[in-house]
């Protein structure tokens, strides 16, 4: 299962005069990661390369920043991917000291800069949400609410109407567990709407009566 780091953490490494400061933390989209790297840029004007790679939202990167091709950027995604990680964007910024490192020196550097922050990481499973949303009677609202914070479930919104409308997201592995216990407790009364919808839909769900996970 793939895993997400809870907090930044960094290194830093000095290898023959060149300075390289280390960073790997969560993000969620390559926007994010861009505005970051951007930062950093602003941060170092001095330095000679910020490198990085990029794990998040179904996306990857692995950018060499004037580096020779493949001796940063894919290293340091190499890592991440060994790992096992997603959420996440590894940076690393290179102060030159004068003296070349060549290519597998390179590849080096980059890779135990990263390797060694993640050492100090926190890591925690990447589990994905599920978003849900249903209308019940009122009688109903007691047993929804005990049912979800069971599930260990968050829930999002309640509207109070002619019925009760409650959004919620839970954990993707134990949606269909739920949905099943609810359809059965609340014995045809719970109507399942699409997330985005505002108003109850008689009839029907999400997975034509709650099996569709």
């Amino acid at each position: 299962m793939a895993q997400r780091i809870s907090s930044p953490v960094v290194s830093e490494l000095l290898i023959k005069k060149s300075r390289f400061i280390g960073c790997v933390q969560p993000v969620a989209d390559r926007p994010t990661a861009q505005a970051i790297v951007a930062s950093l840029r602003a941060q170092h004007p001095g330095a000679a390369h910020v490198c990085w790679a990029l794990l998040a939202g179904g996306q990857s990167a692995a950018v060499d920043d004037g580096e020779p091709s493949g001796t940063a950027g894919r290293p340091m995604l190499d890592v991440l991917r060994h790992q096992d990680l997603a959420g996440v964007l590894a940076t690393v910024v290179r102060y030159y000291g004068g003296v070349k490192l060549g290519t597998g020196g390179l590849v080096r550097a980059y890779t135990d800069c990263i390797a060694q922050a993640l050492k100090t990481a926190v890591k925690i499973p990447d589990i994905k949400a599920r978003a849900l949303r249903c209308s019940l009677p009122y009688a109903l609202e007691g047993l929804l609410r005990r049912e979800i914070d069971a599930a260990g479930g968050v829930l999002l919104g309640v509207e109070h109407g002619e019925q009760v409308s409650c959004a919620f997201s839970l954990a993707e592995t134990a949606a269909a567990t739920l949905v099943e216990r609810l359809n059965e407790a609340g014995q045809g009364r719970l109507v399942w709407l699409p997330p985005d919808e505002t108003g109850p839909q008689k009839g029907e769900s999400p997975a034509g009566g709650g099996g569709a996970f």
